[in-house]
């Protein structure tokens, strides 16, 4: 058995299972006898149980991320804050006002 990646198999078997679901619903449409309508309607039903099983099974595997476009280096380090950048930032006791309640103002 060849190893295949669970996306691509997923995929592979979903397509199965559409042309499976397909034949079934066409003889639904198509058929008068009773016993055939409703082997097919069990039949379009396992292949939905099985589909949902594959998309789990697909969901529950790592995806690959993409790699660092600089080479796999860390990102820059900020700056450290100066005077002129900490006159410009709110004080930090500003979210207690926007918070409400009785706490005092300074």
């Amino acid at each position: 058995m060849t190893q295949a990646e669970p996306r691509t198999w997923c995929d592979r078997l979903q397509a199965k299972l559409m042309k499976a679901i397909d034949a079934a619903w066409e003889t639904i449409a198509t058929s008068d006898d009773p016993a055939a309508i409703k082997r097919a309607r069990e039949r379009a039903k396992a292949c939905g149980d099985v589909a949902a099983q594959a998309r789990k099974i697909a969901a529950m595997t790592r995806v690959a991320r993409p790699m660092r476009p600089s080479g796999g280096a860390p990102p820059p380090a900020l700056p450290l804050p100066t005077a002129e950048s900490a006159a410009e930032t709110p004080p930090a006791r500003a979210i207690h006002r926007l918070k409400g309640g009785g706490r005092a103002r300074l």
